[in-house]
């Protein structure tokens, strides 16, 4: 699989990276939390929150609204799934990593062939904005021909309470059989244990592996 930069034009219609701001004190922070070596861990919240940083992006990357700074940390090389929210997602990693993205406009009543998914790499220290409309999932390993980084730490930058529990809701469209958790819209592929646990089964194709 082609992997582009996030640099390059064709990461435009995703999203963009935003620059000016002072990450390293968030960086710093980032590598205070676990990093598994066979999974991955997401947190909603963490001790990043209390930087000044997390002020600015509040005011000035989501215009005033509230937000949360958590992490997503471990090993992983396949795409499994896909989401999206209402509002942008930040993501700014320790290491170089790899995000597989695809466009909501690509989704028919809930379903995506992988074949629509593109792979970009996102240098350390990034701070890439990923755009409502862009379906995304848990970042990758940076993958170089045969070498594999040894995993990866993301802070997540998210609008306030999103991926906590959501409340129960009465079906109204296809749409309303995706949302998984508040402001959490996700799609899996069959293979996946999201899919066993009950996540709306509409990748179709290769479940990609950056490795295989």
């Amino acid at each position: 699989m082609k992997i582009k930069s996030v640099f390059s034009d064709s990461f435009a219609k995703y999203g963009k990276v935003l620059e000016g701001y002072d990450i390293k004190p968030l960086i710093e922070e980032l590598k205070k939390t676990d990093k598994p070596a066979a999974a991955v861990i997401y947190e909603p919240h963490s001790e990043m929150e209390k930087l000044p940083v997390a002020k600015e992006f509040s005011v000035n990357a989501y215009g005033g609204l509230a937000v949360e700074i958590g992490y997503c940390n471990g090993f992983n090389t396949k795409l499994n799934c896909l989401e999206y929210h209402r509002g942008s997602e930040l993501n700014i990693p320790e290491q170089d990593m790899i995000l597989l993205v695809a466009s909501l406009a690509d989704v028919k009543k809930g379903f995506i062939h992988s074949k629509k998914v593109e792979a970009f790499r996102v240098p350390a220290g990034t701070v890439v904005e990923i755009y409502e409309t862009t379906l995304h999932y848990a970042p990758c390993c940076d993958v170089r021909g045969n070498e594999v980084s040894e995993g990866f730490r993301v802070a997540i930058v998210l609008p306030a309470d999103t991926n906590t529990d959501k409340e129960e809701i009465k079906i109204k469209n296809w749409e309303d059989r995706l949302l998984w958790a508040k402001n959490k819209w996700l799609i899996a592929h069959p293979s996946t244990a999201e899919a066993k646990l009950g996540a709306f089964k509409g990748i179709l194709g290769k479940n990609i592996d950056l490795v295989n």
